[in-house]
């Protein structure tokens, strides 16, 4: 019942599309599912949370672009048809010479994304993930003393039962061959070591394989498309070729990213790690880089990559013999590089969301009730047909749910989405914001896959995220460099600041276009590679983006001199930005603690708590030992102390042979032997008749006492001289004796006592040696 009922709650506070407007409730998810899935939801929400700043700047910046666009000069040239710059063709052969003003949508749209607001924003981002890693160090703290996490200790994971199989084989092999076999086997194991990496080299060139095959589609494509003999197709040939290259990318990415998380799960295994924790890291670890590769693989290509290799008109660079490499438009590889990472990450999450979360686990609950119909028994009893048409119970519809697979999947897709959030917003502002958009309704998505689709998982206690945080250290690290090479080698931010405060001469903006372009004679192509047939005619001269002397220089097609001031304008934003970045980083991680002021305010209070409930039980024990100790033992028996006068016949001695004498006897005394009285007939005579004259004794006893205490007195007072000290002496001692004369009990045991400890609780140590009769 109580399953149920939390199961229902989460639901409806939860797993309900109509609640996503409000905060997760992160203690119920906790007590449900155990501390592992609500710190993954935790750090969900707080990731998504801390989407919002910068997807509503993203969208502002872009807003930015779209409201200047018409002011950009760059822009306004590259679409101007009366400059009528001639650019030279993009394949060899059958494309013909085209006019710069047919990428003017190309260039317009570049700006969006391109302009200088961009880069205030790429800095922003990396402060964003700063402020991300502190905020959720908090957060966990938080969340670690709200769930008594802090004095969790990790306890020592027991051996795989894998490991110990293999270990055990592995000894008996050893035991069984002799030395130079066991020589051998050594050799085999560091051989095994030794290539253990090729199935990882393995997986890199087919990553880059796949990425290689889709740019030789786009090479051939544009060849062959750039045949047809319509002028409106020839126009939008490269825009084709460059989404049908996106979407084929995107569907190779999904594909590969399946086959890497078996192959991720095979090579850990083949390692054969200790424990179960060791496994799970070095899985993730494996798993993540992988499926990172694969998804930012070709996202890296077309940003620093893509037509730097490409060489020049008249000295091309070629793959299979015939393909020229491609190259960037002249707007840039920068809007390129937009529209692959947003296709890719859009679809990516789509796909994963409807097919791999919803459509897939169905397909296999469907397949799976399927198989168990066929299973049943055809031919059965009436009775037994009525109890299989009885309603089930509800751990047998628990039991038809999908098994859990852990949460390792879940980080994984967040993680590769942080990079795509993080690695090239440089790039792709909006990225943020379909993040968060997605996010949002990965949470409530997520949610309900738990609470309908998968069984209840064994709840697991942890104190963080483990091993991902370290990733999303080093993701955001790794930002900085990817996001300060995209602003000074993919965009054109760069080159026009050079332009401008360099070679302007006024200023501004104003002849950036035919700057950046260069020039190259048509009469130096080689033979085959000029275009057959043209629909341009009288070309002398064909354009070309890069920096490269004139053919009409002393050296021509040479690197200029503006080449050389753009890449050392380049390389030192690089150096500058990386530094600014990390040391802004490094700021907010000094100033933000790492534990929020409240929880060390009610940390230091449940301290002073703590410290006072300690104080006042140490002042309670304290204050018992105290009474204890003062209090005087009650003994079990009749003790009557009697003083009885020295001899009369005993010599005088001086006060300090008196002295060493009464210390000596103190010492020498055994302990004395306390007979309680005894009721039944085994008594001695003498105890009879004392117990039976008890009160006339005590008259007797009190009277001796007093006749041998003013004897002593007064041969003390003859001796020292020292009247009041013995009185005084006296008066105490008389007290304990009327005290411990009432306090006589009837009934006791033997025991013993020694002299020396008695005396000084009695308080006569020091003074003369007595005579002790104990009754």
């Amino acid at each position: 019942h109580d399953v149920s009922s939390g199961r229902l709650i989460l639901h409806e506070e939860w797993a309900n599309y109509g609640v996503m407007y409000k905060y997760q409730p992160v203690d119920l998810i906790r007590k449900y599912f155990g501390e592992q899935i609500g710190l993954y939801f935790a750090w969900l929400g707080v990731y998504t949370q801390l989407l919002i700043p910068p997807s509503v700047l993203g969208i502002i910046v872009f807003l930015y672009g779209i409201f200047t666009v018409d002011t950009n000069v760059p822009s306004q040239e590259t679409c101007n048809h009366n400059l009528n710059i001639t650019m030279c063709p993009l394949c060899d052969a059958v494309c013909d010479y085209w006019h710069l003003s047919t990428v003017c949508s190309l260039a317009r749209a570049s700006y969006l994304f391109d302009n200088g607001a961009t880069v205030l924003f790429a800095i922003f981002m990396s402060l964003w993930a700063a402020c991300f890693l502190e905020h959720w160090k908090r957060r966990q703290m938080c969340l670690k003393h709200t769930w008594d996490l802090t004095s969790l200790e990790d306890e020592e994971d027991e051996l795989r039962p894998e490991y110990e199989e293999a270990l055990q084989e592995k000894k008996a092999k050893i035991k069984a061959k002799s030395k130079k076999q066991v020589f051998k086997l050594f050799s085999i194991v560091m051989l095994f070591n030794f290539f253990f990496l090729l199935p990882v080299c393995v997986q890199i060139f087919v990553t880059f394989s796949a990425v290689f095959g889709v740019v030789v589609y786009r090479i051939c494509m544009l060849s062959v498309w750039s045949m047809n003999p319509d002028p409106e197709a020839k126009a939008s040939v490269r825009m084709t070729v460059t989404t049908t290259g996106i979407i084929l990318n995107m569907l190779v990415v999904l594909v590969l990213e399946e086959v890497y998380g078996a192959i991720a799960v095979w090579l850990t295994e083949l390692e054969l790690p200790k424990t179960e924790e060791e496994f799970e890291e070095r899985l993730i670890f494996k798993s993540f880089f992988l499926k990172s590769m694969n998804a930012f693989a070709p996202i890296f290509y077309v940003a620093f990559f893509k037509g730097r290799f490409a060489g020049r008109p008249g000295d091309y660079v070629y793959v299979f013999g015939d393909y020229r490499m491609e190259e960037c438009a002249p707007p840039g590889c920068l809007i390129e590089l937009c529209i692959q990472l947003s296709m890719i990450m859009l679809g990516k999450q789509l796909i994963q969301n409807n097919v791999f979360e919803i459509l897939i686990p169905k397909l296999k609950k469907m397949y799976r009730t399927i198989q168990e119909q066929k299973g049943m028994k055809r031919e059965e009893d009436e009775e037994n047909e009525a109890e299989e048409r009885r309603p089930k119970q509800q751990y047998h519809k628990d039991f038809a749910l999908e098994p859990f697979e852990g949460v390792s999947p879940e980080y994984m897709e967040m993680i590769i989405q942080y990079g795509f959030v993080s690695l090239f917003v440089a790039s792709f502002p909006l990225a943020p914001a379909f993040a968060l958009l997605n996010n949002v309704i990965e949470i409530r998505l997520d949610a309900s896959k738990f609470v309908t689709e998968i069984r209840r998982p064994d709840a697991v206690r942890c104190k963080d995220i483990g091993i991902w945080y370290n990733i999303l250290c080093g993701i955001s690290k790794f930002s900085v460099i990817t996001n300060a090479f995209v602003i000074s080698f993919t965009s054109e931010f760069v080159p026009k600041m050079v332009y401008k405060y360099m070679y302007s001469v006024n200023g501004t903006m104003s002849g950036f276009t035919e700057h950046s372009l260069s020039y190259f004679n048509v009469s130096n192509f080689p033979p085959g590679t000029a275009p057959s047939t043209t629909l341009i005619t009288g070309v002398t001269m064909c354009r070309y983006k890069d920096y490269r002397d004139p053919p009409w220089s002393a050296d021509p097609y040479t690197f200029s001199k503006e080449y050389w001031s753009v890449l050392a304008a380049r390389l030192a934003f690089v150096i500058f930005f990386q530094n600014l970045a990390m040391f802004l980083g490094m700021l907010v991680a000094w100033m933000i603690p790492d534990v929020p002021r409240s929880l060390r305010e009610q940390l230091k209070k449940e301290n002073m708590a703590l410290m006072e409930f300690l104080l006042n039980q140490d002042q309670e024990a304290c204050g018992k030992n105290q009474s204890s100790k003062t209090s005087i033992p009650c003994l079990s028996a009749n003790i009557d102390i009697v003083v009885d006068a020295p001899p009369e016949d005993m010599p005088e001695l001086a006060w300090g042979e008196k002295k060493e004498e009464e210390e000596e006897e103190e010492e020498e005394k055994p302990a004395v032997e306390i007979n309680p009285i005894r009721s039944d007939d085994s008594k001695p005579p003498e105890e009879e008749d004392e117990h039976n004259d008890k009160d006339e004794e005590g008259d007797e006893v009190e009277g001796e006492n007093e006749v041998a205490q003013d004897k002593e007195k007064k041969e003390e007072e003859e001796e020292d001289g020292k009247v009041d000290e013995e009185e005084k002496d006296q008066e105490e001692e008389k007290q304990r004796n009327e005290d411990e004369s009432d306090a006589k009990e009837a009934e006791s045991e033997n025991f013993t006592v020694d002299l020396d400890s008695f005396m000084s609780e009695m308080g006569l140590l020091g003074r003369k040696a007595h005579t002790i009769v104990l009754f």
